[in-house]
């Protein structure tokens, strides 16, 4: 195969750690791959969207310049609607960097993927303005406020499309690549780099000054009520651990050992449980559209509202991009243009 070999490339989501894209799209292009369609949920809509209007640098540029503070500033709190967030400041800068311009009107095909709550199904954004199909797509659920659009309220599309490679069927390429935010890590080690400070918490910062001006969200006792009562012993249980121990439901009870219940703040209960179903429906939808190269970005690397933290994520997106097309026998197609030497220094 000779010249860039043509990807489609499907952008998952997981928030902040949706940074990660930014690398993934950097190696591949790098290495001489030419992106010919994409399609995003959530912050892969985001950076998929920016990447096909030509202004990702713009965007990569400012992210990494923005400071835990900024990001708080950046968040428009809200008591009353059905999110915390209208992050209108945030797509108003997007909207600064994309200027007037529709999905039709891009170089590439892209669909940004978002969640109809009143029908239950997907919506494909593959017309109309970018900034638009970006806003209904990064709606997290009681995070971001829905996005009411032609009588639709509308949602993240990671809800029902944490990685959506269906729309990539109809595009011509050679290969599929999909880059997937919330794989798990079993060794429960985090695979961000070292210098990832764990002391910076925006969503600790974020949420305690929510608390000062919604009183609904000082009933935390009843989050540690439920957790205490139904927390998990041993949360992922292996089967092929052989061990002696009571069966409660799909639980396993060591008799006799200390084990602590974990702990989960009000927002952490409801971003693991948007993690677990994200990726058991993830399992699902990569059964059936697996793409020829899949990039795990693992779901403790950062919080979902970590958005400071690009930099740390970019670099993490084009090690294990990087990693994964080694693994496939990818390399960049001026390099395997190059005949190798046999020891006599003559072509083989």
């Amino acid at each position: 195969m000779t010249g860039p070999r043509r990807v489609a490339l499907a952008l998952g989501s997981g928030g902040a750690r949706g940074y990660a894209h930014i690398g993934a799209i950097q190696v591949l292009e790098e290495r001489g791959f030419e992106i010919v369609g994409v399609a995003g949920s959530s912050m892969g809509a985001l950076v998929g969207g920016l990447h096909a209007a030509g202004k990702l640098d713009d965007f990569t540029r400012w992210a990494i310049s923005l400071t835990q503070l900024d990001v708080v500033r950046l968040l428009d709190l809200s008591v009353s609607a059905p999110g915390a967030i209208h992050a209108e400041k945030i797509l108003q800068r997007v909207r600064e960097m994309l200027g007037e311009i529709r999905i039709e009107d891009l170089p590439i095909p892209y669909t940004a993927v978002a969640t109809d709550l009143a029908a239950g199904r997907s919506v494909w954004f593959q017309r109309g303005p970018v900034d638009a199909a970006i806003r209904a797509s990064i709606a997290i659920p009681g995070v971001i406020t829905p996005y009411v659009l032609n009588g639709r309220v509308l949602a993240d599309g990671g809800v029902l499309d944490p990685l959506p490679m269906a729309p990539l069927v109809s595009v011509s390429a050679d290969l599929t690549v999909g880059i997937s935010l919330s794989a798990e890590d079993r060794d429960g080690r985090s695979l961000a780099p070292e210098n990832v400070s764990a002391d910076s918490r925006p969503v600790d910062e974020w949420v305690a000054r929510f608390r000062r001006s919604a009183a609904q969200l000082r009933d935390l006792d009843i989050v540690r009520s439920v957790v205490g009562r139904f927390g998990a012993a041993h949360t992922d249980p292996d089967p092929s651990d052989e061990q002696d121990g009571q069966v409660i439901g799909d639980q396993t009870v060591v008799e006799g050992d200390a084990v602590a219940v974990p702990k989960f703040s009000r927002f952490a209960v409801m971003n693991r449980s948007l993690d677990v179903m994200q990726a058991t429906l993830a399992r699902y939808q990569l059964a059936a559209y697996p793409p020829d190269v899949h990039v795990r970005v693992p779901r403790n690397a950062c919080r979902s509202l970590d958005f400071h933290r690009a930099a740390e994520m970019i670099e993490l997106g084009r090690v294990l991009t990087g990693s994964a097309l080694d693994d496939a026998g990818l390399v960049s197609p001026a390099a395997a243009a190059v005949s190798p030497a046999d020891s006599d220094g003559r072509p083989t």
